[in-house]
């Protein structure tokens, strides 16, 4: 049975600088970023839309913005209020992981409402732009959480060839969930997406089949996760993480439905 290694979260140390390996992951997400932002504006209706270098080093910094501060917020209040609200200086201790990934969904999609505005864009087309650059910033981060040891899988079956002990939580064998996520939410999607969007689509199509996709693929993979908290409606119980997730799948539909009738309209 695999047993989780436990690394040290400090990559390197300068002086009394700690560099964590979260840190870095999300240093990762960002070149992606840029690198795949480069190739999408190769692409020829990306292009015919002039689309420049200029404006995804722009987007970047509002999207950093909004990452961080929406991923953090989102833990604190989606997750975690009463510890964060008990202790006040951890909301500032992002090294540590904790980061939401629909808050920083949320973020993010403010600060480009501000960068549209500012660069006189359609915020729709930016939406449809930015999409297949989230999912393998979101797998980085998921690594991220695997490195800190965050993230728990549930109990496994201990025949699993993959079921891994976690020894800061228990000697049960368990689902890396954090890998799970990084695959399926993370890799998995950045594939369908990004052959989805390779050619011209109806306005805000690229957008919504990213969050319908997102919402589907996070809420199948919650329950291979330890949920931060459960509740039980008419029956069924679903995860925090899925309770966040549903919203998407439904507004990701109806958006991605909407895109299309309007383009055959």
């Amino acid at each position: 049975m695999l047993i989780h290694p436990l690394p040290d979260p400090i990559a390197f140390s300068i002086g009394p600088l700690a560099v964590h390996w979260y840190g870095l992951m999300y240093l990762v997400a960002f070149a992606q970023f840029v690198l795949l932002g480069r190739l999408r504006i190769r692409q020829p209706h990306i292009a015919a839309a002039h689309w420049k270098r200029e404006d995804l080093d722009d987007m970047l910094f509002y999207g950093v913005l909004g990452v961080i501060l929406g991923g953090r917020l989102g833990e604190i209040l989606f997750y975690n209020p009463a510890y964060y609200f008990s202790h006040p200086l951890e909301m500032l201790a992002v090294w540590k992981g904790g980061m939401s990934f629909h808050g920083g969904f949320l973020g993010v999609i403010l600060a480009m409402a501000v960068w549209s505005h500012k660069a006189k864009r359609n915020l729709l087309d930016v939406y449809d732009f930015i999409a297949p650059l989230v999912p393998l910033g979101y797998a980085a981060g998921r690594i991220g959480n695997f490195i800190n040891a965050e993230l728990p899988g549930r109990v496994a079956d201990p025949s699993l060839p993959w079921a891994m002990i976690w020894p800061n939580v228990d000697n049960l064998p368990r689902h890396p969930s954090p890998i799970y996520q990084a695959l399926i939410d993370g890799v998995l999607l950045f594939v369908i997406l990004w052959l989805f969007a390779r050619t011209a689509r109806p306005r805000l199509a690229v957008g919504a089949m990213f969050v319908m996709l997102y919402g589907c693929a996070r809420f199948f993979t919650e329950y291979f996760r330890t949920p931060d908290y459960e509740v039980t409606f008419a029956g069924i119980t679903i995860s925090a993480g899925q309770m966040l997730s549903l919203p998407m799948i439904v507004i990701g539909a109806g958006l991605l439905v909407f895109a299309y009738r309007k383009h055959r309209a």
